[in-house]
């Protein structure tokens, strides 16, 4: 069976308005101009080896349409590429040797302009959902110029969303961390201007956690999070360090796009947003305690309104996106606890950098809370003084949750954990 390639319908399209923008990768600059434009089957499902080699990918599908999946080789296993190559692909590891694409199980014709993202897989195994550059383009006003910083691993929904910018806006310069930078980030930054820098809650806590002083030194004038639940800790840490930035949170999804945006430093979105229509813009509704958004980025086939499986709790008058429906609710003995306020209420205190909530079986009960959490690293001046012990962590919590919800067993780790998508298991 050949593999198919591309024909008279992937022809040249326009340039983008961001092409002459400046690219970072590698330690190299370009211009996304100067980017390759490998020669890739399609519809393709295209395994990038780097950083450099998504970017080339992405540069592809902007002036030749090709049907594409981007993603890393170690996101795809055995099992998602045979059913990506019985859906049609032809699998493609795109490294510094060139194109080296699979055979798809069954042709199929591509379907010129689609995107497909793989979800994070945070319900389970990750699912496949269609995008257009246009669906994923969310930032349509004129920008301030910016030096981005691009943390998140290649073709998942947050690289899209800081590449589309770089793309559709002109003075949107990107700076991409390959996976071994990601440590010095920092420097890496300074170096070369990054004034805007996007990232998860986990992302900002481990820079923190690593090296405050590296990055104060990186003259951000604009910070975003999102990928997780947001919390005040995150947001007031980033404040104190960052004092003149502007700091916004975003929820947004593979499923429905960027759909809330928060520029005022406070976790949540205020209550009166709820169920507010206006042309353009996404509805936010909250049916069973499950956020519900009708958006107009959506993937494709989930047009109305989609459950998006994240629990919310209203309280003086915010919406707290707590975390997942399915993880979230711990019952300990017919009470239920959020595993989202307890975190949030760890994190906190200020001796602890990251936590995570879970409920373990126990007799009686049925289930009790357990917690990890990462300690912010000690003073050297002041010895151990105020270094949090677990019993200080414990009347912590007992001071602000109720008694069912108080962490029984609490573990100290000495680092944060995260994956490759950026996040952590919250």
């Amino acid at each position: 069976m050949t593999v198919a390639t591309p024909g008279p319908a992937a022809a040249t399209r326009p340039e983008p308005v961001g092409v002459d923008n400046r690219v970072v990768v590698g330690g190299v600059a370009l211009t996304w101009r100067q980017l390759p434009t490998p020669a890739l089957p399609d519809p393709a499902a295209v395994l990038a080896h780097s950083a450099a080699h998504a970017l080339a990918a992405a540069r592809q599908h902007v002036v030749r349409g090709t049907e594409l999946l981007l993603s890393t080789a170690s996101r795809v296993d055995a099992a998602m590429r045979a059913d990506l190559s019985e859906a049609g692909f032809a699998v493609t590891v795109l490294d510094d040797d060139g194109t080296h694409p699979s055979a798809p199980a069954r042709s199929r014709a591509a379907d010129p302009g689609r995107l497909w993202l793989l979800t994070s897989g945070s319900t389970g195994r990750p699912k496949r959902v269609g995008h257009t550059l246009d669906t994923l383009t969310t930032v349509r006003a004129d920008q301030p110029e910016r030096t981005w910083l691009c943390p998140y691993a290649p073709g998942t929904y947050a690289w899209w969303q800081v590449v589309t910018l770089s793309l559709t806006q002109p003075g949107q310069h990107l700076v991409v961390i390959e996976p071994d930078e990601l440590d010095d980030w920092p420097a890496v930054a300074a170096a070369h201007g990054v004034d805007a820098a996007s990232g998860t809650p986990t992302f900002w806590r481990r820079t923190l956690y690593r090296d405050a002083a590296a990055l104060a030194r990186v003259p951000l004038r604009q910070i975003t999070l999102g990928g997780e639940p947001v919390d005040q800790a995150i947001l007031d840490q980033l404040r104190d360090v960052f004092p003149t930035a502007r700091i916004s949170w975003i929820y947004a999804s593979s499923e429905v796009g960027a759909s809330i945006v928060v520029h005022d430093g406070q976790a949540g979105f205020p209550v009166d947003w709820l169920d507010r229509q206006a042309p353009g813009r996404p509805t936010l509704s909250v049916r069973d305690d499950e956020l519900v958004v009708t958006s107009p980025y959506h993937g494709a086939g989930l047009a109305g309104p989609v459950r998006t499986g994240d629990r919310v709790q209203v309280v003086d008058g915010r919406v707290l996106i707590t975390g997942r429906l399915d993880s979230d609710e711990i019952n300990v003995g017919g009470s239920k606890v959020s595993a989202g306020v307890v975190r949030g209420v760890l994190t906190g205190h200020p001796g602890v950098a990251w936590a995570r909530v879970t409920g373990r079986r126990a007799p009686v009960l049925g289930r009790m809370v357990v917690a990890e959490v990462v300690l912010t690293p000690a003073d050297p001046t002041c010895g151990d003084a105020g270094v949090p012990d677990e019993a200080a962590l414990v009347r912590w919590c007992a001071d602000r949750l109720p008694e069912h919800a108080v962490p029984r067993r609490i573990r100290v780790l000495t680092e944060i954990p995260v994956k490759e998508t950026l996040k952590s298991d919250v």
